[in-house]
């Protein structure tokens, strides 16, 4: 049996990069769920048709004939991504409502987060993006916490490169990215978040053993329980199979507790 991305919400536009980049990369068959029925349909029939020309042997099907909230009854052992934001209270929710062991709900925000952190670096020091490697760790929002000293450029940190000023710009506009973009657009990105999604969904269905930056549920790691924070986890087939705990400065590990607070005030909100 081949293998089956759902892509719920797909007919967006986050949904659709994520349905169009599983399709292209040949990861598996995908199913596109959406309330909007016909838009679903003509997304997933269009993806399909390109992948005669791309060459990817995959089936792509798009409808509203499931119901997301039988996510436990249709597929039990899924593995369980969610975009949505408030991104780390959405995956709070899923874990409590689904049941879920922690290591199947794995939050996509420090792989999109970090990427624009590189971007931004990358524009400073007029340097490719390929030398660039960042670390975003928090909640998915104004409160995350990039790390210089664990971003660098071809292995050198950038706080041997950069200034303090130029970087408390980048992790101010890092922070920002998401606003910035939705102030220049009208609406909020979807090329980012959706290639950031299926860096995720490829080192899941391949086992990569990728480590990469997601919101997961923390059980004393970093010194915060029962909350969905961004930390660096190695990525597998069974989902998240380490949560890798660095070293962090007291004004890091301040800065994350902030980013934790933040984080469980909009949990107490929903009431998960």
């Amino acid at each position: 049996m081949k293998r089956k991305v759902t892509v719920v919400g797909g007919a967006g536009n986050v949904g659709a990069t994520v349905a169009r980049q599983i399709a292209e990369k040949e990861l598996a068959d995908v199913v596109i769920i959406d309330i909007a029925e016909s838009k679903a349909a003509g997304i997933g029939l269009d993806i399909y048709e390109t992948c005669p020309i791309i060459g990817s042997d995959v089936r792509v099907i798009g409808g509203s004939d499931w119901a997301a909230p039988k996510l436990v009854e249709h597929t039990p052992d899924a593995i369980i991504i969610p975009v949505a934001n408030p991104l780390d209270a959405m995956a709070q929710a899923l874990y409590k409502l689904t049941k879920f062991p922690k290591q199947r709900i794995i939050g996509m925000a420090g792989v999109l987060d970090s990427a624009r952190m590189s971007t931004f670096i990358a524009m400073e020091l007029d340097v490719s993006v390929e030398n660039v490697s960042s670390f975003v760790l928090g909640g998915h929002g104004d409160t995350m916490v990039p790390l210089p000293r664990y971003s660098t450029v071809a292995g050198i940190p950038i706080t041997d490169l950069l200034s303090k000023d130029k970087i408390d710009a980048i992790a101010k506009r890092t922070a920002g990215g998401g606003l910035e973009i939705t102030k220049l657009v009208g609406t909020s990105a979807w090329y980012a978040p959706g290639q950031a999604a299926t860096e995720m969904i490829e080192a899941i269905l391949r086992d990569k053993k990728k480590i990469l930056p997601c919101s997961v549920y923390l059980e004393g790691e970093y010194g915060i329980n029962g909350l969905f924070v961004g930390v660096p986890v190695k990525l597998g087939a069974r989902g998240i199979e380490e949560i890798i705990q660095i070293k962090l400065t007291p004004e890091e590990d301040a800065a994350l507790k902030k980013s934790a607070s933040s984080v469980k005030e909009l949990v107490d909100l929903i009431g998960m």
